[in-house]
C-alpha cells in the first residue's frame, strides 16, 4: 500500500488516529472495491460494509447533509426523513449510480432471502458519486451491477486507498484524486470511542491546494499547468461507534466542512458536497412490535470533541485519497501528476 500523510511526517490536528487510521477503525466497518482500469475504462465502485449484520434487518441510526448539492446521490431522501440506513453505503461515478443501485438491490434482496427473512418489497440503496469524465470514459458507464457484488465480497478493514474503486477516476485540486480515509480516537467520560472516515476527492482548484497548513498548491502549480476552476464533488462518508441520535449526527458530518476547508476548498458553484454518517453503537430492529425504543445518546455539551474529530480525519482523508493516488493520463493526453510527486515541499 502506498504511503499515507503520517508517512511523510505530517501531523494533522491533536488527536490520535486509531491502529489503522481507517474508516474501518470503528468495529464491524469493512470497505471493498471493484476497479475498472481496461485501457480505456478507468471508474470502479467503492462499497462500505457498515456492519456485519444485515443492515436492511438492523438498521443504523444515519443522517445526510448537502452542503453544495450539485450532484446525483441516490438514497438521501428516505434518510433525511426517517434517520436510518438500510443497506451498505457505495461510491461510483455520476452515470454508474443507476446500475450500482441495481447491484444493491439484487444484494438486499439476495441476503434476506439467503437469511430467510420477508424479502422486501421497498430497498433504500444509497449510492454516492463524483464526474470522473476527465480521465474515464463514463458515457460508456463501465461499473455493471454484479460488480457491486465483487466490491462486497472484496470488503476488509485493511483495504486499499487513492486511485482505486469509486476514486480510479478522480481529480482533486488538480491532482489525481481517488478515495482516502483516516480515524480518530476520542475519549467520553471513561470511555474510548472510534471516528472514521472514507472520503471520494474529485473537486478544488492546485492553486487553492493547503498541506498541513502550508500553501503547496501555488508552488505545484508553477511547474505543472491545470483547471484553475473550482468543480467537481467529493464524497465524505463518518462512521463511528459513539451513541448518537440521526439529528446529532447531522451536526457531527456537517464539521466535514472544516477539513475540506483546510485542504483549501472554498466550496465552489459547480462541486457537489455530499455527507454521510452513521453510528454503530445501536440498530433498530426492522418490523419490531415494541411501541417505542430505549436508547442511549451522548449528552449535546460533549460534542466537541467529536467535531474536532471529524474535521481533522476528513483533512487527513482528503489528503490521504492524493497522496496514496498514482499519476493516470487523462483522456485528453493530459498527466495528472499524483500529490506524492511534491512530497519534498512538505515532508517533514
Amino acid at each position: 500500500m502506498n504511503k499515507k500523510a503520517p508517512d511523510y511526517g505530517l501531523r494533522i490536528g491533536k488527536l490520535k488516529s486509531g491502529p489503522l487510521n481507517k474508516i474501518s477503525d470503528v468495529k464491524g466497518v469493512k470497505v471493498g472495491h471493484y476497479t475498472l482500469d481496461d485501457g480505456y475504462n478507468n471508474t470502479g465502485v467503492t462499497v462500505i460494509m457498515p456492519t456485519e449484520e444485515n443492515v436492511f434487518i438492523n438498521k443504523l441510526p444515519c443522517a445526510a447533509y448537502v452542503l453544495n448539492g450539485f450532484g446525483k446521490t441516490a438514497g438521501t431522501i428516505q434518510i433525511e426523513e426517517l434517520g436510518t440506513l438500510e443497506s451498505p453505503v457505495a461510491l461510483t461515478s455520476t452515470l454508474n449510480v443507476g446500475l450500482v443501485t441495481e447491484g444493491m438491490v439484487q444484494y438486499t434482496l439476495g441476503r434476506c432471502k439467503a437469511e430467510g427473512e420477508e424479502v422486501p418489497t421497498s430497498v433504500n440503496s444509497l449510492v454516492l458519486e463524483c464526474n470522473d469524465g476527465r480521465i474515464n470514459h463514463s458515457d460508456k458507464r463501465g461499473v455493471l451491477p454484479g460488480d457491486v457484488f465483487t466490491a462486497i465480497e472484496n470488503a476488509t478493514a485493511d483495504f486499499s486507498e487513492g486511485d482505486v474503486g469509486g476514486g480510479r477516476g478522480m481529480i482533486c485540486h488538480g491532482l489525481k484524486g481517488g478515495i482516502g480515509s483516516s480515524s480518530r480516537l476520542v475519549k467520553l467520560g471513561d470511555e474510548n470511542y472510534t471516528v472514521g472516515v472514507l472520503v471520494q476527492t474529485n473537486y478544488g482548484a492546485l492553486n487553492d491546494l493547503i498541506v498541513n497548513g502550508e500553501a503547496v498548491g501555488g508552488k505545484i502549480a508553477k511547474s505543472i499547468s491545470s483547471d484553475e476552476s473550482e468543480k467537481g464533488s467529493v464524497i465524505v462518508v463518518v462512521a463511528t461507534d459513539i451513541p448518537l441520535s440521526s439529528r446529532q449526527l447531522k451536526r457531527v458530518i456537517k464539521r466535514a466542512s472544516v477539513g475540506l476547508a483546510r485542504c483549501g476548498s472554498y466550496i465552489g458553484h459547480g462541486s457537489g458536497e455530499v455527507f454521510v454518517g452513521f453510528s454503530t453503537a445501536y440498530s433498530l430492529k426492522r418490523d419490531s412490535k415494541e411501541c417505542f425504543c430505549d436508547i442511549r445518546i451522548l449528552n449535546e455539551d460533549k460534542m466537541n470533541g467529536v467535531f474536532r474529530a471529524v474535521a481533522e480525519a476528513t483533512e487527513e482523508a482528503v489528503l490521504n485519497s492524493m497522496l496514496c493516488a498514482e499519476s493516470k493520463i487523462a483522456i485528453n493526453g493530459e498527466r495528472i501528476h499524483s500529490l506524492a510527486e511534491y512530497a519534498h515541499l512538505f515532508e517533514q
